[in-house]
């Protein structure tokens, strides 16, 4: 019988688990947030993601269910497991993908490395924790911010005053040093219920406006034990809150070469795009055999070097097809995805990955390649 996987959330990530479904047999099921999205070609229905009715109606159709996001609120989630749904992740790992100042906690709690971090509640709590940082601080909503949006770099504690003013009683906002960093890492893994998890090679990511540009797998300069201490911290975290499907661990490497944990993502990420081309077994794949508790598959790369660039708003004119021809022809060892979404400043639309042997030649051609997409 074919197993059914469902996915609440249908953006490039529930759009990308398509192809991996078809080769292994199963059937995608997704609830889209609105008609055209991403990941239309296996929504079954429309509905928002916060309404009760919709999530469970949905949840009756499936074997598991998945997410392409992490904003399913936890009362619903709950709500599943207690029907008996598989829930992977579930409300209890999910909790600390979903607010920022719990996974501080819990990280700390985990005994894992992080930066200087405090609760605050009002302007002058934001004082004292600048007056103990050289006058400089990140403040971020707990809550549903991602790729730069609800972060905030500050110098003064008037500076999150606005924020301050929307919270609602016995909210707060989460502070954090400001982590003077010579890079950012990624590592990656994925964890089924059963308890057997992989890994893949630690990855440098490179950030524009906040946003992921680039990434490189594995990371220059990252043999040894830096890599080890990467992969511990990630299978510290996936154990430590029970997380199933697939983990990313962003990551600080600092100027004296300490690694810090910024974010977790309880999903297929960003930073693990690579994987489709450059692993024997790609994160949307993995992720599929995760959540249905099938063995894991191997991680093994295919080349020396992968790199991968997101192409960012695309062209002013037309679409992403309209630039095939010129791109594809340039540059024939590159791969390209495209999400089927509109052209907006900012907004990613694709991506490209170049595999080989020569780094050097690798970045120039993927970075090539997505330049054709973007005006």
């Amino acid at each position: 019988m074919m197993m059914i996987v469902g996915v609440i959330g249908a953006g490039q990530l529930a759009r990308m688990m398509i192809p991996a479904a078809v080769e292994l047999g199963i059937e995608l099921r997704v609830l889209a947030e609105a008609d055209g999205m991403s990941a239309g070609l296996a929504a079954v229905g429309v509905g928002d993601y916060r309404d009760r009715d919709a999530v469970l109606a949905f949840a009756d159709t499936v074997d598991v269910l998945t997410f392409d996001h992490e904003h399913v609120p936890q009362e619903i989630l709950r709500e599943l497991v207690d029907r008996g749904v598989a829930v992977h992740p579930g409300p209890d790992a999910l909790l600390y993908a979903q607010d920022k100042l719990l996974m501080r906690e819990k990280l700390t709690e985990l005994g894992l490395p992080v930066p200087d971090w405090a609760r605050v509640e009002n302007s002058d709590e934001l004082a004292a924790f600048l007056s103990d940082h050289g006058s400089r601080a990140v403040v971020k909503t707990p809550r549903g911010g991602y790729d730069g949006k609800g972060v905030r770099v500050v110098r003064a504690a008037d500076e999150a005053d606005d924020w301050f003013a929307a919270l609602t009683e016995g909210d707060a906002l989460l502070v954090e040093e400001l982590v003077d960093f010579s890079r950012e890492l990624a590592q990656q893994v994925a964890r089924r219920p059963s308890g057997e998890i992989v890994s893949w090679p630690l990855v440098e990511t490179v950030q524009a406006d906040g946003v992921c540009s680039e990434v490189i797998a594995p990371a220059p300069h990252s043999a040894g034990r830096l890599a080890d201490v990467a992969r511990q911290i990630a299978v510290t975290v996936a154990e430590g809150i029970g997380v199933t499907g697939a983990l990313a661990v962003e990551l600080f490497q600092t100027t004296d070469g300490r690694l810090l944990v910024n974010e977790l993502a309880m999903r297929p990420h960003n930073s693990g795009h690579w994987s489709m081309d450059g692993s024997t077994t790609g994160q949307f794949e993995q992720h599929l055999r995760a959540v249905l508790d099938l063995p894991l598959g191997s991680t093994e790369i295919h080349d020396e070097w992968s790199v991968m660039v997101n192409i960012l708003g695309g062209p002013v004119e037309g679409t992403l097809a309209d630039r095939y021809a010129t791109a594809m022809s340039q540059h024939p060892s590159v791969k390209v995805h495209n999400y089927g979404k509109a052209p907006r400043p900012g907004r990613k639309v694709g991506h490209v990955t170049a595999v080989g042997d020569d780094l050097d030649d690798v970045t120039y051609q993927a970075r090539a390649a997505a330049a054709h997409f973007a005006d």
